[in-house]
């Protein structure tokens, strides 16, 4: 299968995709590109599963968002707000594939929604889904054919170095430089959910050590991580590594506990995607899927 194009999606909607939570991705305008395309999950560089799109809605009223939150994952809350009124017309997706490990691609400057995939990256998803389709031959034929609304500057200005795929090897060839890496997860609590932190003691050992620095900001460490959460920005902080052992910029923690409808007993997931730079996601108590 040749899939050509790929979406960028946020956290946590791309978890919700390939956990099988959801099939409707919204968006603030229609597309009429149609079949196979990779999930791209934003701020990585690279591929994490790939879906087919199958059809476009109309745009959804506040009522018509909140009944269909099993297709979309949208939280009431978020709807009544007014936080995703634009974010309103559902794209229908169908068979939706995570792939075992996520695939590098190199970025082309100014694309922001839909990517032209290299062609080393096109080889990295082909050789990861040969076999995982029935019938690869039609699969194939439709994303050759898929027609796209939307055209990507084609320049090569700004593109980020991706480790090299052969076209001709496993997803398992892609390095582990470039693939997302779990080092924990962190139970939360009451006075986490009320004081907008999360403790970092368990997993203190896991960052690198010159991001640990002392109890204020006066002793702040000499260098800084990048954390994904899922919101419009990524943050970058060092850790205060003395008695309180967690992010000292937390200010987007409160709305990564909001987002997510976080409880008491939750699970925050901390992957790292490159060096000094990690993802954190949240997933329910006993539960092997983001949380909804």
């Amino acid at each position: 299968m040749r899939i050509t194009k790929g979406l960028i999606i946020a956290d946590p909607w791309i978890g919700h995709l390939l956990d099988g939570s959801k099939t409707w991705e919204m968006r603030s305008s229609a597309t009429s590109h149609r079949g196979w395309f990779g999930l791209i999950r934003k701020g990585t560089g690279a591929v994490y599963g790939v879906a087919k799109l199958t059809e476009v809605g109309r745009p959804l009223s506040p009522a018509e968002m909140i009944a269909a939150f099993e297709r979309h994952r949208i939280p009431e809350h978020m709807i009544r707000s007014g936080a995703v009124a634009k974010w309103n017309i559902p794209w229908k997706l169908d068979k939706v594939r995570r792939l075992d490990r996520p695939v590098p691609y190199r970025h082309r400057s100014g694309a922001v929604t839909w990517v032209e995939l290299d062609e080393e990256a096109i080889a990295g998803i082909a050789a990861a889904l040969r076999g995982m389709f029935p019938d690869d031959t039609v699969a194939e034929r439709v994303s050759e054919t898929a027609t796209v609304a939307v055209k990507q500057p084609s320049t090569a200005a700004g593109r980020i170095q991706t480790p090299k795929v052969a076209a001709a090897g496993a997803i398992s060839a892609v390095t582990s430089a470039s693939a997302a890496r779990c080092i924990g997860e962190i139970e939360i609590n009451d006075a986490n959910l009320r004081n907008n932190h999360f403790y970092l003691r368990p997993l203190i050992d896991k960052f690198p050590d010159d991001v640990i620095g002392g109890s204020n900001k006066a002793s702040r460490a000499p260098g800084e991580v990048v954390i994904d959460w899922g919101g419009p920005e990524p943050v970058r902080t060092d850790i205060d590594g003395q008695d309180k052992k967690f992010f000292r910029a937390r200010g987007w923690i409160g709305a990564f506990y909001k987002s997510h409808g976080a409880r008491a007993g939750d699970l925050v997931v901390i992957e790292e995607t490159a060096p000094y730079r990690y993802r954190v996601s949240l997933r329910r108590r006993g539960s092997a899927g983001r949380a909804p």
